[in-house]
């Protein structure tokens, strides 16, 4: 039996209630029941359709909440870990992280809709498998763990604990990927402070029954579910913290010694004898695959012989323009919008790729479209920005620079940020199309700005990397060696941007100052992405490269045939990208790993464009595509 410290979702009812919901009825209007995924003292957990989209299953899991229990403090905890469940989901992002879409409350139970993981959970996984899992695929699902508890360890502005890692809360998807659920009682960290002794037996650190939870704490718990992975002995069935007794390989054998030491740091009694931090844990679990040489064989790529079940998907509709498409399309409320080299901005139906209206300039588009409400703004070669109405294509406003812009436009408080090649950096109101004011920026600017709370981040031609405060006032800059063009990425403490000098820097958000940079071997123009613990960007040595974000070290490389010029884009698990080699590739983010490839007719320097399952994708065989993913 499972039995947690405390566990709302065991805790008996005074008065237990029939289930209201059934296969078949309705929630909130919106969500049809398909059937029951998953019960527990608490309530259920449901597959259903999301009746809001016509067009498409869309498929979600709503999470039940039926507080039963007349005791005032356990009402009132199991309110707070629900809530918090829902408010932790809210502010995260990453692969291995279920997508929040709502919550709510109807009567007297609360719902929590989230995104459907279709696989079973390592405890459903170990209790099914005949005999041991091979040391290579533990390996790979214990550093894909180590990723997302790492990304949580060092969420800004405030760390997220887990505390109740084990089997049953990772989830193996049916692509082999491993996903964390349940953040029921998941608690952002602060020093020194201690919590309710929450967890659950065998996997919980001795720290937790006094009431103190650290990072330290989920490497107890990780080393605790991958003892029960390797072993099938489960912890809750043994005497508590008699790891020392129980070595891994004195059950399974098979496993190799490195392997077995990893586990045994990680489940130590004290603290100070586990690993220091997460990072730490993960190379070490790298260090003994590649050691034994099974790393290579869990992350290797596939087979030559694989590739053609790799080219095997197709688009789900395609439109064909009059010129080149080098910009990149932006998803607005079931519209995509894409400029291109035949002048014209255009409109689409997302689903089924049908024309809406098409908007002219006089010269060519390379600037990314950015919508505001009902405003589509966007750069021309012609020289200026445009607004054009979202519905019908008819203009707003223009708005004049001295030279072409292939920059693209971000917004912030009713202002529109874009440069042009005339050594500005514009901030437009949208209501009037009227300058607020300029900044001279010593050279051309084709990088799009990235806006924070309080700074305003860009590169130049000129090898400038310049930080500005929301009134045009120089925060500080910093040089690069050659051009940057590359857009920047950042956070409030880490800006990424990469140049021309064959750099990608890591520079400090506040100061200015370089923390670290990585050689690119070649020039790059890719602006980078912010995934979890990755950066990952491309470059004209045709390589797509994740770089560990914190420490600058790469992680994973992927060769195309060809300069990889555009951005990256990522959905759940995968990453889109494309290449001169006229390929749209998706890769795992993981390892680099291709999943499938698809070859257009022209070379593609688009960033795609990724929404609720579908990827959009231009290329300069003056075709938009799109995938369903």
């Amino acid at each position: 039996m499972d039995t947690k410290l405390i566990d709302p979702q065991s805790t008996p009812s005074d008065s237990p209630s029939p289930n209201k919901h059934v296969p078949g009825s309705t929630i909130a209007n919106r969500y049809l029941l398909l059937d029951v995924i998953g019960v527990g003292g608490m309530g259920s957990v449901y597959r259903a359709k999301d009746l809001h989209f016509a067009r498409v299953d869309r498929l979600v899991a709503i999470k039940e909440l039926v507080i039963q229990t007349k005791d005032p403090e356990i009402r009132k905890t199991i309110a707070q870990n629900f809530e918090r469940e829902a408010n932790i989901l809210a502010m995260l992002e990453h692969p291995a992280i279920p997508k929040i879409f709502d919550a709510f409350s109807e009567e007297d139970r609360s719902f929590l809709v989230m995104e459907l993981v279709d696989g079973k959970d390592l405890e459903e996984m170990i209790n099914n498998n005949p005999g041991y899992f091979p040391e290579e695929r533990a390996l790979d699902w214990a550093i894909q763990l180590c990723d997302v508890l790492s990304y949580l360890h060092q969420h800004q502005p405030t760390p997220i604990i887990f505390r109740d890692m084990k089997p049953s809360n990772v989830m193996v998807n049916q692509r082999g990927k491993v996903v964390l659920i349940d953040f029921g009682i998941a608690k952002p960290f602060q020093i020194g402070q201690k919590g309710t002794m929450i967890g659950t037996e065998g996997y919980s650190s001795p720290e937790q029954y006094r009431g103190d939870a650290t990072v330290r704490t989920d490497i107890y718990s990780l080393g605790a579910t991958l003892h029960h992975l390797l072993t099938k002995k489960d912890p809750r069935n043994e005497p508590p913290f008699s790891y020392n007794d129980r070595p891994v390989r004195k059950f399974n054998p098979a496993i190799s010694a490195d392997l077995e030491k990893v586990v045994q740091t990680a489940v130590q009694y004290e603290t100070e004898n586990r690993y220091a931090n997460i990072e730490e844990l993960r190379s070490a679990l790298v260090a003994a695959g590649k050691k034994t040489g099974l790393l290579n064989r869990a992350h290797s790529g596939p087979r030559t012989a694989d590739l053609g079940a790799h080219n095997a998907v197709t688009p789900l509709w395609s439109f064909k323009c009059e010129d080149e498409i080098r910009g990149s399309g932006v998803y607005a409320d079931g519209s995509l919008y894409f400029g291109s080299y035949d002048h014209n901005v255009y409109a689409l139906d997302a689903a089924t790729g049908d024309f809406k209206w098409k908007y002219a300039t006089h010269a060519g588009i390379v600037s990314k479209p950015t919508v505001l409400g009902d405003q589509i703004m966007f750069g021309s070669e012609d020289n200026n920005v445009y607004s054009v109405h979202a519905e019908t294509g008819s203009m707003v406003w223009s708005y004049p620079t001295g030279s072409p812009i292939r920059s693209s436009g971000r917004v912030a408080d009713d202002h529109l940020f874009i440069g042009s090649d005339d050594g500005f950096l514009h901030v437009i109101q949208i209501g009037s199309g009227t300058p607020a004011w300029t900044y001279d920026a010593g050279g051309q600017v084709r990088s799009s700005p990235y806006l924070l709370s309080d700074k305003v981040i860009f590169g130049t031609e000129a090898g400038e990397l310049i930080a500005l405060n929301f009134r045009g006032q120089t925060s500080w800059k910093f040089r690069a060696k050659r051009a940057i063009t590359s857009s920047p990425v950042a956070n409030e403490n880490l800006t990424f941007v990469s140049s021309l000098d064959s750099y990608l820097y890591a520079i400090d958000t506040n100061s200015g100052w370089m923390i670290w940079r990585y050689r690119l071997e070649k020039a790059s123009i890719s602006s980078p992405l912010l995934v979890g613990n990755q950066i990952i960007l491309g470059s004209t040595s045709g390589f797509v490269i994740a770089i560990d974000s914190k420490s600058g070290r790469e992680m994973w490389r992927f060769k195309t045939d060809g300069q990889v010029n555009g951005s990256p884009s990522y959905y759940k698990d995968n990453l889109y990208i494309g290449s001169i080699d006229k390929h749209l590739y998706c890769l795992e983010i993981a390892t680099g790993r291709l999943v499938w490839k698809y070859q257009t007719k022209g070379p593609i320097t688009a960033t795609p464009a990724v929404f609720d399952g579908m990827v959009y994708i231009g290329s300069t065989d003056h075709t938009f595509y799109a995938f369903g993913v």
